[in-house]
Order: structure tokens, then C-alpha cells, then sequence
């Protein structure tokens, strides 16, 4: 019996190992859009997918401010910050996915399905690049610990789909574009070549994941006859628990959708605390 959409992206939910997990969500991305262009596209179907993905028993996960902190410029201090983007692409892999999974059941587009494949697919290659990136510096992914809080969103969004498109993409893939550039540079600084290529490549790619947030979010604004801007800030204000924080990229956050009066007004230095 071939599976659903929905129940492949639970299977990608539930593989703990990370090049396992990256591996499966290729493979079925593959088998989704080749389903799409023979015309006789896979169902979307319905699935349960877990409140928390599968994940290996390494890295340990701690909270955010006891993950031990590196000097960039030293070699441990790279590989620290790869791991930590290494860390971020695999639950990124996890949230396209689980939006996929979660949301099977609400009427949507063809299109918003091929997005998020589309996206889990690159996040699965920027996954692996990275992961590779670290092996050539004499590490792996999981030999240091991880922020434990990148899965909040995803379980505080859980039952409301504008609020992940709002918190998940438009604001956490969103700062991926304002750090990367400066990532970049201390990577060509250490004449790591191939750890510059594979950023360049996350940082082409995210646009299109930010943009995708921008335009789904927006549809469903057009469908709920919602005032995009209004409401992407009492989402953010509702799910994400701290302020946005300058310096922003606005001429890739324009390129993906997001103009600066959807930020700027809820950065860290003008949002004023809810009561």
C-alpha cells in the first residue's frame, strides 16, 4: 500500500539518527515530486505524528544559557558554532515536516504541500553539509552539547497554523538571515573554504523557506480576511517569548516577503513588555 504524504513525514518524525533521518526525507521528497510530475501525485493524507520528534541520544540537550559558550576565532570555537547550525538544520528538517504531518488535514493548496517538501529536502542537504563540514574539523554532530529549546515552537504552535508560519519561518528562519553573513565571514577569515560554500548555500536556500512562510502566511490572512501585518505581531507576541533582535537583514528579509514594519516593531529596543 503506498503511503500517504502526511504518513511519510511522520516516518521522518519518528527516525531518531540524524543522517538517517536526513536520508528518509530526501528519499521522500524524491518520491513526492516524481509522484507530481507523472501526474498522479501522492495522497496527502492523515497521520499522529509525535508531540517531539526522534532524536539520537547525542548531543545532549541543555537549556540555552547552559550551553557552554567559544571564541569563534579558536578552532574549537568553530566547530562549536557548526555544530550549532548543524543543530538547527536537523530540527529544521524536523519543523517542515511536522507542518506537513500536523496540518494534513486543513484544506490547502497542492502548492503549500510542495513547499515544505521543497524545504525539508534542503534542509536535509544543509544538514549533511554541515555534519561533513565537522568531520573534516575532527568532530560530528552530537559531540557537544545542544540548545534544548528549538522544539517549543513547534509544540506551542501546534494547533494553530498562522502562528508556526509566523514564529517558525517569518521570524526564526528569518534570523538565519541576518547571522549568516557574519558566519561566513569568519569562516573565510579562517580559510575554511568548504565550510564557506556550504553557508553560502544555506543562506541562498533560506530565502526561499522564509518566503515561503511569507506567502502561505499571507494566504491564509487573504482567506480569514486578516490584516497581514496586525496579525503576524499578535502572533509573534502570542508563541515567540522574547523580543526580535537587530541588526536585520532587510534587503533579504524584503526579498523573502518581509518588509520592515512587520519586525522593526517588535525588535528588542522598542517592544514594550506585555502586561
Amino acid at each position: 500500500m503506498t503511503k500517504s504524504l502526511a504518513q511519510r513525514a511522520e516516518d521522518v518524525l519518528r527516525t531518531p539518527n540524524g543522517r538517517d533521518k536526513t536520508s528518509l526525507s530526501q528519499q521522500s521528497a524524491k518520491t513526492w515530486f516524481e509522484s507530481r510530475e507523472n501526474g498522479n501525485s501522492l495522497p496527502i493524507g492523515a497521520a499522529s505524528p509525535p508531540d517531539a520528534p526522534a532524536r539520537p541520544d547525542e548531543p545532549v540537550l541543555l537549556e540555552p544559557r547552559f550551553v557552554p559558550r567559544r571564541r569563534p576565532g579558536s578552532r574549537d570555537g568553530q566547530i562549536a558554532m557548526l555544530h550549532a547550525v548543524a543543530h538547527i538544520e536537523l530540527n529544521a528538517v524536523d519543523l517542515h515536516w511536522d507542518i506537513i504531518a500536523r496540518f494534513s488535514h486543513t484544506a490547502l493548496p497542492i502548492g503549500f504541500f510542495d513547499d515544505w517538501v521543497k524545504a525539508a529536502d534542503e534542509e536535509s542537504k544543509h544538514f549533511n553539509l554541515i555534519c561533513d563540514c565537522l568531520e573534516e574539523l575532527g568532530s560530528y554532530y552530537g559531540a557537544l552539547p545542544a540548545h534544548a529549546g528549538m522544539w517549543r515552537a513547534a509544540e506551542d504552535t501546534k494547533d494553530d497554523l498562522m502562528g508556526r508560519l509566523a514564529v517558525v519561518p517569518m521570524v526564526l528562519e528569518a534570523r538565519g538571515l541576518d547571522v549568516t553573513p557574519g558566519m561566513i565571514e569568519i569562516f573565510k577569515r579562517a580559510s575554511l573554504d568548504n565550510v564557506v560554500s556550504a553557508l553560502e548555500i544555506i543562506y541562498a536556500e533560506e530565502v526561499h523557506h522564509v518566503a515561503y512562510g511569507s506567502k502561505w502566511f499571507h494566504f491564509l490572512c487573504g482567506r480569514h480576511d486578516l490584516d497581514p501585518k496586525t496579525a503576524f505581531h499578535d502572533l509573534v507576541q502570542t508563541y515567540f517569548h522574547s523580543a526580535l533582535k537587530p541588526p536585520f537583514n532587510e534587503e533579504k528579509r524584503a526579498e523573502a516577503g518581509l518588509p520592515p514594519d512587520f519586525y522593526w516593531p517588535l525588535a528588542e529596543q522598542q517592544r514594550a513588555p506585555r502586561k
